[in-house]
């Protein structure tokens, strides 16, 4: 069984920035991690990169010989990964064995994991592989700085969410840089009506019905929390990955190690210790 994580959310919410992170606190802590580059528009990455689309295709090329935009080469770059999962994606991964955890660092285009089906078959494919995913769904913590712009968040975690069906880790990315950190409280344990009540209070009485019913909508599928992610708390980091790494069921076949209480008290140690939470 191989283990992955799927790292995807909207351009410049700090994807590669949280692979980077990952990678380097799994190195340090002795745990080998792969990173897989599955975005052609990317130029510089901070971390070591296993394996990367580019050597198959990259947007530069498809926009200069297809005569594409950014988001039309971008969209003919993910199709072409989709038709040659068997022929290139396969074999890259071929070396990778039981046990081996990648993160696959995602493009930042949302439509190719809201509205077309390009991940949905490459996850689909993975399984089929014998790899356990978990989609870690990264926004930009100071994105949320309304109910308005929240509630749009939100929407775009839950469509990912029911296009991908798999467990699903929601990030706060970028906690770090928040100025105010408590202004970021009232979302991480939210109530959709309560924010539909903000929404009221900012927009026209016209909009107070779609305000109701996406509010609606959110708490009929009650899928969707935040998980705050502040990248220089090293809790924060071994919070988010513990969580995952239960959400995927990495290690269960590891050998329990119950700790002597009697041994610990007779060194002067303090007993098992809990790991820590992030301070939020």
């Amino acid at each position: 069984m191989r283990y992955g994580q799927i790292v995807i959310g909207p351009a410049g919410c700090g994807k590669s920035t949280y692979c980077q992170q990952i990678h380097q606190h799994c190195e340090t802590i002795g745990r080998t991690v792969h990173v897989v580059n599955l975005d052609p528009a990317a130029e510089e990455f901070a971390y070591p990169v296993a394996i990367d689309i580019r050597e198959l295709i990259s947007l530069e090329d498809v926009m200069e010989e297809m005569k594409l935009g950014p988001n039309g080469g971008l969209l003919y770059c993910m199709e072409y990964l989709e038709d040659s999962l068997e022929d290139w994606l396969q074999e890259m991964l071929q070396d990778y064995t039981d046990d081996d955890y990648l993160l696959f660092d995602c493009p930042g285009q949302i439509e190719l994991y809201s509205h077309v089906p390009v991940f949905r078959t490459i996850v689909d494919t993975l399984k089929i592989w014998d790899f356990r995913i978990c989609a870690v769904y990264c926004l930009d913590a100071n994105f949320v700085s309304d109910s308005a712009k929240f509630i749009s968040g939100t929407m775009q975690a839950l469509s990912a969410m029911v296009m991908l069906e798999l467990p699903h880790v929601n990030l706060l990315t970028k906690m770090d840089t928040v100025p105010d950190k408590k202004e970021i409280d009232r979302f991480l344990d939210f109530d959709a009506r309560l924010l539909a009540n903000d929404l009221n209070q900012s927009t026209t009485s016209s909009m107070q019905r779609l305000n109701a019913a996406v509010a609606t909508l959110v708490d009929d599928f009650s899928m969707v929390g935040f998980v705050p992610l502040d990248i220089s708390d090293e809790d924060c980091i071994i919070d988010v990955l513990a969580q995952i790494d239960f959400a995927i069921q990495f290690g269960e076949d590891a050998e329990v190690k119950i700790p002597n209480d009697d041994v610990d008290e007779e060194e002067g140690g303090e007993g098992p210790q809990e790991s820590g939470d992030c301070d939020y």
